[in-house]
């Protein structure tokens, strides 16, 4: 019965506030071990895979269907590996493998590990602005990014990415629709898909980070790639939906 429960039994909404996605590239080889058999990595030049961290301010996360002032509001912090599915009608999916997730509230994290399997962690996550700059820390992650917006035309790719410009950068800025869980002894890839009503990324500087959670990984290589901000997204997660891995 729990293992149903974390299948995404039903459909999730929620409306994203604001969204800041960091992407690093990093050799391929490095990051390989991350994700199951049934998946592939999502690679640029057949060289660098990538890692993103989102940092996502979501109001009325609830069952869809629900109204939103049913919902709850949640700072959610997500780290994934960019990867391929091919699915079982010949289908190649683009998508997000989960790897940790951080929320600002208890709630959160109890109800995300019942219904998914993306390994929520409870932490304290602190948002400011101050003049141009903005900062999203974690004193108990060791966690911390300060940020600010571009104009357009400032539009700018950070120094060592594998990116020449921000068009190159675009294809991995999302939507990427797909998310994938993995149940190995049964063979079985849970695919859950996002539906959204408008993804407009903007390209921000990010002035400095710390993510101590790369590290841990191993990664000892990655370069920030890209990063952008979306804000004001009506979003929804689909009922989960599960095949057999024919691989």
């Amino acid at each position: 019965m729990l293992d149903f429960l974390k299948n995404h039994p039903f459909a999730v909404a929620a409306h994203f506030e604001q969204s800041v996605v960091l992407t690093f590239a990093v050799p391929k080889e490095q990051v390989q071990y991350l994700i199951p058999e049934c998946l592939q990595l999502d690679t640029y030049q057949d060289r660098y895979a990538f890692v993103a961290i989102a940092m996502v301010q979501t109001k009325g996360l609830r069952p869809k269907g629900l109204p939103q002032f049913m919902g709850n509001d949640f700072f959610l912090i997500g780290y994934r590996v960019f990867v391929k599915y091919i699915n079982n009608k010949g289908k190649r999916l683009r998508g997000l493998y989960i790897l940790k997730s951080e929320t600002d509230k208890k709630k959160m994290e109890l109800l995300g590990n019942i219904f998914t399997h993306y390994n929520y962690t409870t932490t304290d996550i602190a948002e400011r602005t101050e003049g141009e700059h903005t900062h999203i820390k974690s004193i108990a992650s060791d966690f911390e990014i300060d940020w600010q917006r571009l104009k357009e035309e400032d539009a700018t790719i950070p120094a060592g990415s594998p990116f020449t410009e921000w068009a190159d950068a675009r294809r991995f800025s999302g939507p990427l629709p797909f998310t994938f869980t993995y149940n190995q002894p049964k063979k079985e890839v849970l695919i859950i898909e996002g539906v959204r009503e408008k993804w407009k990324p903007q390209p921000i500087k990010i002035n400095n980070f710390h993510i101590p959670f790369l590290e841990k990984l191993g990664l000892t290589d990655a370069k920030l790639a890209s990063a952008f901000v979306v804000e004001d997204i009506p979003y929804y997660w689909k009922k989960g939906r599960i095949e057999t891995w024919q691989g």
